[in-house]
C-alpha cells in the first residue's frame, strides 16, 4: 500500500470518528420523497451497474437515499440527510444494514459518493454536502449530477494534502473514478420506460457497464450467434475443434457478428481459424 493510501485509509478511519456512548435511537427513514422519478431511477442504475460490475467480489458495499451516521452531535440533531449514492470499499458487503452508522463499521466511511442535484439541492450538494465529505468523511471521490441537465457532471479527488481538487474529463466528458476504477459519464436511452440522459459507470476501456438485465440480454444475444456461427461452420467444414470452440465461446457479440461474415467467405476452417482472435 502506498503512503497516499495509507494516509487516506487512517483519515477515513478516525476523523470525526465517536465510538463512545453512540445514540441507541436513530432513525433510518426521513419520510421525504425523492426530487423525482428520474432520480429514483437513477440511484437504482447506479447501485445496480456497480453491482454487475463487481458480480463476483462481495467486499464492498452500495446503497443510495440512506443515512450516515458519523457523529453523536449530528445523530442528535438529524440534521443530514444521506447521500444519493456511495460506495465503500473492502468491508463485507453481505451485511444487512438499516443506514450506514459508522461507528458500527469500524469508522469506515463511504470511498465514493454521488449526489443528484436539483435546484434546490444543487447549493447545498456543492457547498456544505461537498465541505462534509472532504473535512469530515474524507471521501477520495465525490460526483454531482442533475439528472435534467445532461451536462452537469462535476466531480472532485482528495488530493495529497487531503483536499478537494476539480476532476477534468476526458474527451467524452467522462470523470475518472479512482477508488472505482471507473469512469462516470451519461449515457442516453430508455431505462424503466423513461428515456433521458443517464449517469452510468464505464470501464477503464471505455465499454458501458450494464445493468443486469442488459448483461442478460447482451449473453443471449451473444449465444445466439455464436450458435448461428458454429452452424455455419458445421455446415462448410463439418466438425469444428474443440479449442476453438471454446475460443468462440468467449468473444464478445460483436466480435461473433464478424466473424459469421468471414465463415461465409473462408476458402478453408485453416483460413478461418486464422482469424480467430487470440487469448480472448
Amino acid at each position: 500500500m502506498s503512503e497516499l493510501a495509507t494516509q487516506e485509509t487512517t483519515s477515513q478511519t478516525i476523523v470525526g470518528w465517536e465510538p463512545s456512548m453512540p445514540p441507541t435511537d436513530l432513525i433510518f427513514d426521513d419520510g421525504e420523497p425523492l426530487e423525482s422519478n428520474r432520480h429514483r431511477i437513477s440511484i437504482n442504475v447506479l447501485i445496480r451497474s456497480l453491482q454487475q460490475a463487481y458480480l463476483a467480489r462481495h467486499d464492498f458495499f452500495t446503497s443510495g437515499n440512506m443515512f450516515i451516521y458519523y457523529s453523536s452531535e449530528q445523530a442528535r440533531n438529524r440534521d443530514f440527510k444521506g447521500p444519493d449514492f456511495f460506495a465503500v470499499l473492502n468491508v463485507d458487503g453481505t451485511t444487512e444494514r438499516q443506514g450506514w452508522v459508522v461507528w458500527e463499521e469500524g469508522g469506515r466511511y463511504p470511498d465514493v459518493i454521488v449526489e443528484l442535484m436539483s435546484p434546490s439541492t444543487a447549493s447545498v450538494d456543492t457547498g456544505t454536502k461537498k465541505d462534509i465529505y472532504e473535512r469530515i468523511f474524507r471521501t477520495p471521490d465525490y460526483f454531482v449530477f442533475n439528472p435534467f441537465e445532461p451536462n452537469s457532471l462535476q466531480g472532485w479527488h482528495l488530493d495529497a494534502s487531503q483536499q478537494y481538487q476539480p476532476l477534468v474529463p476526458n474527451e467524452q466528458g467522462w470523470l475518472w473514478c479512482q477508488k472505482l476504477g471507473l469512469w462516470l459519464g451519461t449515457w442516453q436511452g430508455t431505462i424503466d420506460r423513461e428515456t433521458a440522459v443517464w449517469l452510468r459507470f464505464y470501464d477503464q476501456n471505455g465499454n458501458l457497464v450494464p445493468l443486469p438485465e442488459e448483461a442478460a440480454q447482451q449473453r443471449g444475444f451473444q449465444q445466439g450467434t455464436l450458435r448461428q456461427l458454429l452452424r455455419i461452420l458445421s455446415m462448410r467444414f463439418e466438425q469444428v475443434p474443440l479449442d476453438i470452440e471454446q475460443r468462440l465461446q468467449v468473444l464478445e457479440i460483436n466480435q461473433l457478428e464478424d466473424l459469421v461474415e468471414v465463415a461465409l467467405t473462408a476458402q478453408t476452417l485453416a483460413q478461418f481459424i486464422s482469424i480467430v482472435p487470440e487469448g480472448s
